[in-house]
């Protein structure tokens, strides 16, 4: 099939109650980023729409999902896993064209959201309580109940890989769910019911409502019958989000970005070090919340290193996701503006551009585009140090030395993750020690994976996703203690 056939193969219907909900009144559009042209105009999920997906998900809790053995979930999960892969080259054509990434991008999320449902598949039946020694004349012990229906908040930047990364955990506890994709790209979330309901998972366990936060996501958040919102996206709004759940006490997990350091030592191995800082930077144009956006680099070191980045940048070039690009479009026409902002107010007020820092426009596309570009800060008070531009630009801080690197590292109020390149294993692990973050990379940016717990402090949020953390959101603890 052709690239216009998978586009306009995907139902935009919210999908309510096990089946599509036709809605009628208010779209918005979703666009290619590569072109500026819309793909789609989406049915707008208002309050009573809101509803609607919230009771379903919470009379699908207390009915058939309950009866579901803990076994048969872990089949059901291995079944979505499957269904995913199978459709692979489908959903991948669609996430390229939805988000603007580069296919071999949209590839690797494909298969790794098949492999949350895969890995949380494999827990399902092993989700075990405690006994508790109280001595001879009781007995106590403890259960994993599900947590109830749950919301999540998708951002638009990994749209299916965020949304198993929560989705799975919550099924695997027993949880049920309502989805929110981002309006950016809310394309492969809503193709995902129809692999739930292949692989047999009951109506009512997952919904899917799209539309803008104020008219779709605020009153998901707001329903009194949400028990956990899981929520991805910026400081301020996370914040207008906990504040919502906290009115009728509903936990959160609240992943809410980063401005993650690169500290490069002289000592590191530096073709392995040029490569994971391109990497941690380009990557999806930099729309990465835990995207390297800041190389600390030792003085010593730093001046041969930036020219080899610099080369290296310069080789690069732009396309529309489907022809896999070095570089793809940002987002979002309003996402190029800010990014356009910042390097601006940042060159203004002092910082050293090395490369790029304009806007692009790639010879037969219309999209939105922005050069891969590198600031040099002095000032770790530059708004490109300490705000997360979310976009393919690299800013420098030089550090006299180790310790100086780590206090530059630790510049700002984000604390998502952080990397360190070098052959000292002890500076290694003492920067794992000092530096702020849910994640901490030695020698190899991104390392890790679905198995490895994620998350932040201070700005960037809190609670733990992915690996058996992961879990722990979706669940609550009951004892049950008795007098024998």
């Amino acid at each position: 099939m052709t690239y216009q056939s998978e586009i306009h193969s995907v139902d935009l219907d919210p999908y309510i109650d096990g089946r599509r909900r036709k809605i009628g009144g208010k779209t918005f559009p979703t666009y290619d980023p590569a072109s500026g042209t819309v793909l789609h105009e989406v049915p707008v999920a208002d309050t009573a729409v809101v509803d609607e997906a919230v009771e379903a998900a919470a009379r699908a809790l207390k009915g058939g999902w309950a009866a579901v053995t803990p076994a048969e979930r872990s089949r059901m999960l291995f079944r979505v896993a499957q269904e995913i892969r199978n459709d692979a080259e489908r959903l991948s054509i669609v996430e390229s064209l939805d988000a603007g990434k580069p296919l071999r991008e949209a590839k690797g999320d494909i298969e790794t959201s098949a492999r949350y449902f895969e890995y949380y598949a494999g827990i399902a039946d092993k989700m075990q309580g405690d006994t508790i020694p109280l001595g001879p004349d009781f007995i106590s012990f403890t259960l994993h109940e599900p947590i109830g229906a749950t919301a999540h908040i998708i951002p638009w930047n990994f749209p299916l890989v965020t949304t198993a990364r929560g989705l799975a955990p919550a099924l695997a506890a027993g949880a049920t769910a309502v989805i929110k994709p981002a309006e950016q790209t809310p394309l492969t979330a809503l193709m995902l019911p129809e692999y739930l309901e292949r692989a047999g998972v009951p109506a009512g366990v997952v919904n899917v409502i799209c539309g803008p936060g104020a008219v779709t996501g605020a009153p998901l958040v707001a329903h009194g019958k949400i028990a956990h919102v899981t929520f991805t996206g910026s400081v301020a709004t996370g914040k207008a989000v906990l504040a919502s759940a906290a009115s009728h006490v509903a936990s959160t997990t609240m992943e809410l970005g980063g401005k993650s350091p690169v500290v490069v030592l002289a000592d590191a191995n530096m073709d392995a070090a040029l490569d994971g800082v391109m990497k941690a930077i380009f990557t999806n144009a930099g729309q990465v919340c835990s995207a390297g956006s800041r190389l600390v680099i030792e003085r010593s070191c730093a001046d041969a290193f930036l020219d080899r980045l610099v080369a290296r940048i310069k080789t690069l070039g732009f396309g529309r996701g489907l022809d896999n690009p070095d570089i793809g479009p940002v987002v979002s026409h309003q996402q190029l503006l800010k990014i356009e902002g910042i390097v601006t107010a940042s060159v203004a007020a002092g910082a050293q551009l090395l490369v790029g820092g304009s806007v692009a426009h790639p010879e037969g596309l219309g999209g939105w585009f922005f050069e891969p570009t590198v600031l040099l800060a002095s000032d770790p008070a530059t708004l490109a140090v300490q705000e997360e531009i979310f976009g393919p630009v690299l800013t420098v801080q030089i550090a006299d030395d180790f310790d100086h690197a780590c206090a530059l590292a630790e510049c700002t109020d984000f604390g998502l993750v952080a990397g360190i390149y070098t052959s000292d294993i002890s500076k290694a692990l003492r920067f794992a020690r000092i530096a702020s973050g849910g994640q901490i990379f030695i020698n190899q940016y991104f390392a890790g994976g679905v198995e490895t717990p994620f998350g932040g402090v201070k700005n960037s949020g809190f609670g733990r996703e992915k690996g058996l953390e992961g879990l722990k959101s979706y669940y609550t603890v009951k004892t049950v203690t008795a007098r024998i």
